[in-house]
């Protein structure tokens, strides 16, 4: 269910060229997040979900000491309260607490205040907005109306061009369009610390999404099975902890649970050996009654360690191989698949809802036929009605559905957000495609309940990038189809890094074409370390090639003559072509990153996060420019040995020594400084704790980016599969034997000696 983008073409970034749409995003940006406050009074109204009613004036109303915060006794240290003085604090300089005038910003909860016509669970997240020149109301029908009352005032309220803090007067009276709204936290490849999710929570809060898929994996302790928590993984404490924060926020941590499929990071440990299915690790063989016992054991270590969660995710993802153990007794064919999907649901459901009590969450997709769909409880939700035909009948057992939406798949360092040249001409990005799937979804001609946001973690991308993504399914599941991408992309980036950031769409547009210039940089060869996967979709024994991403290094010159083989710089010629343009681009991206560090507070690790990445991806350019350097100065050497100039020539093959050597030895500084940076906010990369330490056995079925090693190293293994340690070992070794064939004196071997 991964998903990204096709290639794109080798594009270059040429920002007086902008597309239409992007034109449009800028346009927005600088109306909205301008240095000294609104431009435009009409957009006055922009906020996070766009508001359903609106009804507001050009006047404004200034916000100042003169204001104070009144409510009903029973509300007193209500978590709405706490944020409306926190966020003004925080956002706007306006301390609120200490206001001490006759105006006043008045907070209430009355069921009925917003007639809405919608079910309960949509109504109780409905809230009324009044702004008049000497009084506020936020009135919400329930306790999560009033949150998000809260949050759509402390988003209108915006410094003016003298400096004045202002909202427009005027009504607002808004409620959601689906009541459940999905964002997917994948730890798969990461565990975040706690204060890092409490910050997400909170973020989440502020874009009113109400729900969060926690894809745990091993992050979680399991007290049933103790051996399948990675070492330092949540305990059952900790996690409650969470969700009892999250809860206060009207928002519920819906565990989802990888299995029977996807699921060697319980099956890699010997001990569930004989649960594999066909005797491989990615799935377990449902066939088995103690592979069902393992994981609704599972089931119930989360149940536990999640009390006030209505739900639980019970991924049915991709389980390409239902019933094809041979201890399953039947023949394996389409049929036979399907009902063994069926078959393992179903079990799920009697032990979930009906023993637990938790409203259920599948995927509905291969190998489930359409036929089988009738066999389903009707009470599930299905959180991605994978295949058209479903829908009949799942409308006709009355079942429920999510609108599933993805934002990030198997791309590298950064999503693809925005639109980019393909070899089909122009694609759009993620934001844009979001947008028109949630406001066009098939899935309305049925029961749809939520969105579901999703962001796979399977290519090992630092949280901080999956932001403008989540937004953007908070946003459409709110309000379908109610603004355009570009507007939402200004808003979000005003919402996020606030008024005083400088160009953030361009920062955006760099780190997108940045990323995808950095993996058109490899060339893609057949795994020499890893064999073929375990199968896919089309069925087991096809298998799936595992690529590597690699490039060849510079050919080494041989004795006596220096001669080399020809045709390395005619074979990447475009890629060294493109390097110095590429750099450039990392440092307009480096510059505009650090200008905003120096300027702002509000979500100040987001950027550190991106400018580490920025670093570690103009370290890839040098490497190439340097390698491309050095095959030049080898050439050099060859020529300067056939005229008898063994001196310049040892003195050619020093500087190319010199070029990848240096670069070499930053490899490892460099990965310290981003590992650094991204462990702020999580815990080290497949860390050992208290002397036990992670077990790497990665999923068979899958190529995974992340997957490759169990540090963050993977990071850096396309380069180290380049061998130019050894490389330079053996070019050290040319040079020695050289010199001491012709009697030549080598120049002093340093990092900085860059001449011949």
């Amino acid at each position: 269910m991964r998903h990204s983008l096709p290639f794109l073409g080798d594009t270059r970034y040429t920002p007086p060229m902008l597309q239409p749409s992007e034109a449009a995003a800028l346009l927005f940006l600088l109306a909205v997040s301008q240095p000294g406050g609104l431009v435009r009074p009409e957009l006055a109204d922009s906020v996070i979900p766009a508001p359903r009613q609106i009804n507001l004036t050009d006047s404004k109303i200034v916000l100042d000491h003169n204001w104070k915060v009144e409510t009903a006794p029973e509300l007193a240290g209500n978590i709405a309260i706490r944020w409306l003085l926190k966020d003004f604090a925080e956002f706007h300089g306006l301390a609120l607490d200490k206001g001490a005038g006759r105006r006043t910003i008045r907070l209430s909860v009355r069921p009925g205040a917003v007639s809405t016509g919608a079910p309960a669970e949509i109504d109780r997240q409905a809230y009324a907005l009044r702004i008049e020149p000497d009084r506020i109301e936020i009135t919400g029908n329930g306790q999560p109306g009033l949150l998000y009352g809260v949050q759509t005032l402390v988003q209108l309220a915006r410094r003016d061009l003298g400096g004045l803090l202002v909202v427009p007067a005027g009504i607002i009276e808004d409620w959601p369009a689906l009541p459940l709204r999905f964002l997917h936290w994948d730890a798969q490849q990461h565990q975040d610390r706690i204060e890092t999710l409490k910050r997400y929570l909170d973020w989440a809060a502020r874009l009113k999404a109400n729900m969060i898929a926690f894809q745990l994996e091993d992050k979680f302790e399991f007290p049933s099975h103790p051996v399948i928590g990675a070492p330092g993984a949540y305990t059952t404490a900790q996690l409650q902890e969470l969700v009892d924060y999250a809860l206060e926020r009207h928002i519920q941590i819906v565990p989802m649970i990888q299995a029977p499929a996807h699921f060697s990071w319980a099956l890699k440990h010997p001990e569930f050996a004989e649960l594999r299915s066909d005797g491989n690790n990615y799935q377990a063989n449902t066939c088995d009654p103690r592979a069902m016992r393992l994981i609704f054991d599972l089931y119930d270590d989360v149940i536990q360690a999640t009390k006030g969660v209505e739900y639980l995710f019970v991924s049915t993802d991709e389980i390409y191989y239902a019933g094809i153990d041979p201890r399953c007794g039947r023949p394996y064919t389409p049929e036979n698949r399907s009902l063994a999907w069926v078959e393992f649901v179903k079990q799920a459901h009697e032990h979930v809802a009906k023993k637990r009590g938790r409203n259920m969450l599948i995927w509905g997709e291969y190998p489930l036929l359409a036929e089988h769909v009738k066999l389903l409880p009707a009470d599930v939700i299905d959180g991605v009605s994978m295949e058209e035909d479903y829908l009949a009948e799942e409308q006709k057992l009355g079942m429920r559905q999510l609108l599933y939406v993805w934002t990030q798949g198997v791309e590298l360092h950064f999503p693809d957000y925005l639109g980019a040249e393909g070899r089909e001409g122009w694609r759009p990005g993620h934001l844009e495609r979001v947008g028109e799937q949630i406001a066009k979804h098939r899935l309305w001609a049925g029961k749809p309940v939520g969105v579901f946001g999703a962001a796979w973690d399977a290519s090992g991308l630092h949280n901080e990038a999956f932001w403008l993504g989540w937004s953007a399914a908070a946003q459409w599941g709110w309000s379908p189809g109610k603004i355009p991408w570009e507007r939402h992309m200004a808003e979000f980036l005003r919402l996020y890094y606030g008024p005083s950031a400088e160009s953030m769409s361009e920062i955006y547009r760099l780190m997108q074409h940045q990323a995808r210039a950095w993996e058109r940089s490899w060339d893609r060869v057949p795994s020499r370390v890893r064999g073929p996967a375990y199968g896919n979709s089309r069925g087991k024994g096809i298998g799936v090639q595992r690529w590597d991403e690699t490039l060849d290094p510079p050919p080494l010159p041989s004795l006596p003559s220096l001669k080399r083989a020809a045709g390395w710089r005619e074979k990447h010629n475009a890629l060294i072509a493109g390097v110095r343009l590429r750099r450039e681009e990392n440092e307009r991206l480096a510059l505009l990153l650090e200008t905003n560090l120096g300027k702002f507070d509000r979500n100040r690790y987001n950027l550190e996060v991106f400018l580490s990445i920025a670093h570690f991806i103009d370290r890839h350019w040098r490497l190439v420019d340097a390698m491309a350097q050095a095959d030049r100065l080898l050439a050099d050497a060859e020529a300067e040995s056939t005229g008898s100039r063994h001196d310049v020539a040892a003195g050619r093959m020093v500087a190319a020594y010199n070029r990848i050597d240096r670069l070499v030895k930053e490899r490892a500084e460099g990965l310290r400084h981003l590992r650094a940076v991204w462990e702020k906010s999580r815990y080290p990369r497949g860390q050992t704790v208290g002397g036990r330490e992670f077990l790497n056995i990665n999923d068979d079925s899958k190529d995974y980016w992340a997957q490759r090693r169990p540090d963050m190293s993977y990071l850096t293994a396309p380069e180290e599969s380049i061998g130019l340690d050894k490389w330079c070992a053996d070019l050290r070794q040319v040079m020695e034997s050289y010199a001491k064939q012709h009697n030549v004196t080598l120049k002093e071997i340093l990092p900085g000696d860059e001449d011949e």
